[in-house]
């Protein structure tokens, strides 16, 4: 099954050279689990600030365990400051 995945602002660095832009399309197992996703790019955890799967959020402790599914747009955001 596909799905886009897409990083935003430092995260980018995070994705291969081949992207498109910030955003990648992947080819996945059935029942990829976010938290496995976010693994495969060695994303480092204190950097996965904000994260959606088709626009809506999806809590900490929910993302190991969340499985994907077939067209999923997932965006991952680090920490952003400000003022």
């Amino acid at each position: 099954m596909k799905v886009t995945f897409k990083l935003f602002a430092t995260l980018t660095d995070y994705l291969p050279p081949e992207r498109k832009y910030n955003a990648v399309e992947l080819e996945v197992a059935p029942q990829t689990r976010l938290g496995e996703l976010i693994g495969r790019f060695n994303l480092p955890e204190k950097l996965v600030h904000l994260v959606l799967i088709n626009g809506v959020y999806v809590e900490p402790a929910q993302r190991g365990e969340r499985s994907l599914a077939d067209g999923d747009v997932i965006a991952i955001w680090p920490p952003v400051a400000g003022g």
